[in-house]
């Protein structure tokens, strides 16, 4: 796809050149937390699509815990999804007074069929929640790996953090089912959302 911009500058831009082929996306199903253990979705995630994207909004936990995700090879059977992954975090607090980048092995899998967390030490405060993304490439492939990436921003005792998770699902099957759960307690409310990229 080429976008041609129609002035020498992007700082000027008055009018775009043509556009096409940039896709769109069609929503599939959303899904409410109410004290719920976890949220799976073992339906709508085949082969119509070669991108899913699951939006979170505001998932807010009742104990102070990390919000993960796994995947199914088998409808939700079980989740257990070889994964490698990567992950780092940025923070800022709202005093001004300290910042971080951080990036953390522990938080990484290497070949593990854990859940993989996409926000850590999410606490329970009553204006204190999580809200985000992941995309999840060609999951019906019987060639290649799971791909996927994450962003997700939370606020946390006074700290505005943002994890940003990528890896693979390292299986040539398909995977039909995602789960999403906190890793103590549950997700008291909120919503996820599950779209397919044309």
């Amino acid at each position: 796809m080429l976008i041609k911009l129609n002035d020498r500058a992007v700082k000027d831009v008055t009018q775009f050149g043509s556009i096409s082929s940039l896709g769109s996306l069609t929503h599939i199903s959303t899904a409410t937390a109410s004290s719920s253990a976890s949220i799976e979705f073992t339906s709508g995630i085949d082969s119509t699509y070669k991108e899913y994207v699951f939006y979170f909004v505001n998932i807010h936990t009742s104990a102070t815990a990390n919000f993960t995700f796994n995947g199914s090879t088998d409808s939700g059977s079980n989740y257990n999804t070889t994964k490698t992954t990567t992950h780092f975090t940025p923070g800022h607090n709202e005093a001004d007074s300290s910042t971080y980048l951080d990036y953390d092995t522990g938080k990484d899998l290497a070949q593990s069929t854990s859940f993989q967390s996409l926000g850590y030490g999410i606490t329970t405060g009553n204006d204190e929640s999580l809200s985000g993304y992941m995309h999840l490439f060609n999951p019906s492939s019987t060639t290649f790996v799971k791909h996927f990436i994450a962003s997700v921003q939370y606020y946390d005792s006074n700290f505005s953090q943002n994890s940003f998770v990528a890896g693979y699902m390292n299986t040539t099957s398909a995977v039909d089912a995602i789960k999403f759960q906190m890793s103590s307690g549950n997700i008291d409310s909120g919503e996820i959302l599950l779209f397919g990229v044309n």
